[in-house]
């Protein structure tokens, strides 16, 4: 176990150096550096006032000097200085984080219960036709716009009937109108594969076992196929946290939440690169802190991952 721990932690460090790489390179690659892309708007900026802002924030330094200071940097936690702001942009990311974190933890434990309630209606279902409707939810709710959906209900809920406002203001509505919205796209993958995995544990032969036993549907279900089907969802809600974090931003867009959605549209609208930068790399560390939590966790259910990959025979001839 110890090996296998040490192995996902090394993979999830070496993914986040390589997208830090990434980024570096990319503005590294921009016509200018971030100062004079930034101060290009302002006819007040003068060559001397450009100088004096590349020489404190260190873009004057050579591009090597700056790819270890700045990953040095992001070791300590320090992102940098916003450009816009003056402040540090962790400062600057931590002030509107909370309400991110709020929505999205929201959305996500939703969604995970709306893909179980969905796979277990959809697996007890006595009729045909109910169960193919319910089996038929999941490609309906994946392809539904998250910002449609959030206008329509807006539109619904607070122009027309009046129960909402239009603006968040600390309501049960305001803050579970978004969380649901959002759960509705992120459930729809978790509960494809969640269903698929348990129409394929319902082949294997212990089931057959069970039910030859008198077991009903609903304990095989709860008590062992929802068990071992579970990995393969756990996998699939690990990816969907790209998902989860894009969608909270377009959700904080359309409801005009206060979060990274609203520092991400204004970082990019008076080209704050830095700002951007720290926003990127903040994404890259949360999805693979994410992934590797669902690693960490899938041992748990299934301990045969342990002994592959530690390549042994016995787990090659399993």
């Amino acid at each position: 176990m110890g090996g296998y721990i040490a192995k996902r932690v090394g993979q999830a460090l070496l993914v986040i150096w390589l997208a830090y790489t990434a980024v570096f390179i990319a503005v590294q690659s921009l016509p200018n550096d971030p100062v004079t892309i930034f101060l290009n708007s302002d006819s007040a900026a003068d060559p001397a006032t450009i100088a004096q802002m590349k020489e404190y924030y260190g873009y004057d330094q050579p591009v090597i000097v700056q790819y270890f200071s700045q990953l040095l940097g992001l070791l300590r936690g320090d992102l940098g200085y916003s450009l816009s702001s003056g402040s540090e942009v962790s400062a600057r990311i931590g002030e509107v984080v909370g309400s991110t974190l709020v929505l999205a933890g929201s959305a996500f434990v939703v969604a995970v219960v709306f893909a179980v309630a969905l796979t277990a209606a959809a697996s007890l279902a006595r009729g045909p036709r109910l169960r193919n409707l319910l089996l038929n939810l999941p490609p309906l709710m994946v392809s539904i716009p998250v910002f449609w959906l959030g206008l329509v209900l807006l539109q619904l809920l607070a122009v027309q009937l009046g129960i909402m406002s239009l603006f968040p203001d600390d309501s049960f509505l305001s803050l579970a109108v978004p969380i649901f919205v959002l759960a509705v796209h992120l459930s729809a993958p978790i509960a494809q594969v969640l269903i698929k995995s348990v129409q394929e544990v319902g082949t294997q032969p212990f089931v057959d076992v069970l039910r030859a036993k008198g077991a009903s549907e609903s304990w095989i279900f709860y008590r062992h196929m929802l068990k071992n089907a579970a990995p393969a969802a756990l996998s699939i809600a690990g990816i969907t946290i790209g998902t989860l974090l894009a969608g909270s931003v377009i959700t904080e867009t359309v409801f005009a939440r206060a979060g990274l959605g609203q520092l991400i549209l204004q970082s990019v609208t008076v080209q704050d690169i830095p700002l951007v930068q720290g926003l990127v790399l903040l994404t890259a560390v949360v999805f693979t802190s994410a992934n590797l939590l669902v690693d960490l966790i899938h041992p748990k259910l299934d301990p045969r991952i342990i002994t592959a990959s530690s390549g042994s025979p016995r787990a090659l001839a399993a």
